[in-house]
């Protein structure tokens, strides 16, 4: 598959706004001072702001899965040891191991959309039976706090697991550790204290909406797509008005995900200046929607029979 965008794309120059370069420390500041405003409206009893409140920390929470995508990719922070720290710390409160995740997206990259594709199974297997590959869209798509952590693990534990390195290997076995550590030691804390409302209302509920979100996110940009090329096997959303800007902020500039499977060293800020290499130039590629829900609805016309890939154009579903 080609990963290369052409030469006239990767000769822009532009420098991001620096609104673009702060998205992720403006991100954490608006995560924190919203999970203020949630705690404060919870102990007053005022339901309405609070649900308001938790939708909101639930996107902003989606925006920290993708700071941590972006760290596994090195472009989170500039110093090394603070991206992965950041990394680790976002890994173990979303029940993932930061070297898991690193080691199987490289796959992602480098054979997307192909039977290679750790994170797309199964629906990049050919042969899969149907309801096999509807049960786990219904499982993502709802569970995707419990599915996501269980389907890198499954890479990890599999026969044939193309994570062989015997280091990389332990050093996620010491992740695993971490995290069960660590949240045996949160549990612990709010069960003492009897914080179980605030533990829910803070962590729980946009936690798991925050899971479904990316889950619904990763099939809007892959699922349902039958191509060979970066532009036809994934969709982008180049949004112009100030809402779908603020959206694509919050996210850190992931709504434009081709131009991060062209080139996938560009820093999230940068993205958006290379929007050119997303237009179609083959048939069967797909122009950038202008939102999210233009998206959805393109996706939803796939979803009773979830495939990923050229592979399966060639082979009888």
């Amino acid at each position: 598959m080609s990963t290369t965008p052409s030469t006239e794309v990767l000769s822009q120059q532009e420098r991001p706004p620096w609104v673009s370069r702060a998205a992720f420390p403006l991100l954490v500041a608006i995560y924190f001072v919203t999970e203020a405003a949630l705690l404060a409206s919870v102990y007053l009893g005022s339901f309405w702001v609070s649900l308001l409140l938790m939708l909101f920390v639930s996107h902003l929470m989606h925006g920290m899965l993708i700071a941590f995508h972006e760290a596994t990719h090195g472009l989170l922070r500039k110093n090394r040891r603070l991206n992965e720290i950041d990394g680790v710390i976002i890994g173990v409160m979303s029940f993932m191991s930061f070297n898991l995740y690193r080691a199987a997206h490289q796959l992602h990259h480098a054979h997307l959309a192909t039977q290679k594709d750790e994170e797309l199974w199964p629906f990049d297997i050919p042969g899969t039976p149907r309801w096999v590959r509807v049960l786990c869209a219904v499982l993502e798509l709802t569970f995707g706090i419990f599915y996501t952590p269980f389907l890198f693990v499954r890479t990890f534990f599999r026969k044939g697991s193309p994570i062989r390195n015997t280091k990389l290997r332990r050093r996620i076995w010491s992740e695993f550790v971490l995290m069960a550590v660590v949240w045996v030691c949160i549990l612990g804390a709010v069960a003492i204290t009897g914080t179980w409302k605030y533990f829910l209302w803070l962590y729980v509920a946009p936690a798991f909406l925050a899971a479904n979100m990316q889950s619904w996110r990763k099939y809007i940009e892959h699922v349902g797509l039958t191509g060979s090329t970066v532009n036809s096997s994934t969709r982008s959303i180049i949004a112009e008005g100030p809402l779908g800007k603020f959206v694509a902020l919050t996210l850190l500039h992931e709504p434009f995900h081709g131009v991060h499977h062209w080139r996938s060293g560009i820093p999230h800020a940068e993205l958006p200046l290379f929007a050119s290499a997303l237009e179609p130039k083959n048939p069967d590629e797909i122009a950038p929607f202008p939102s999210y829900w233009h998206a959805f609805k393109h996706l939803f016309r796939n979803l009773a029979n979830p495939r990923v890939g050229s592979q399966w154009l060639t082979t009888t579903s």
